[in-house]
């Protein structure tokens, strides 16, 4: 039986936690481009899931074809907030990579943290 230190775990969690922080500010940094309509449509997102910029091809601006333009636009949004919580996911997991012996503390979940 292993000897469970108390004060070890608590400083363990407070370790995370100021780990925690300085990766949520970094997070604001990462970047992702997603095209949709094969490039007609760019977008931008950081690791905050936070649309930075949308760019259009002129082709794409027509008057008479709003509803095409909108599918592009959903499409690019949807594509770069997934690779932008893929590149967070993936930040944070680095982050905390051997942090915690074992992978964690048993019975806590850490999904929430991308873990």
């Amino acid at each position: 039986m292993s000897n469970f230190n108390m004060a070890d775990m608590f400083g363990k969690i407070q370790e995370m936690q100021s780990k925690m922080q300085e990766v949520q500010a970094q997070l604001g940094s990462i970047t992702v481009e997603a095209e949709a309509g094969g490039g007609m449509v760019k977008v931008t997102a950081n690791g905050l899931r936070q649309i930075v910029s949308i760019k259009f091809d002129e082709d794409v601006i027509d008057p008479n074809d709003r509803e095409m333009l909108e599918d592009l636009i959903v499409a690019g949004v949807n594509k770069a907030l997934e690779l932008a919580d893929e590149a967070a996911k993936e930040k944070m997991q680095d982050a905390y990579k051997g942090m915690i012996p074992g992978g964690g503390i048993p019975g806590m979940d850490l999904s929430q943290f991308g873990l």
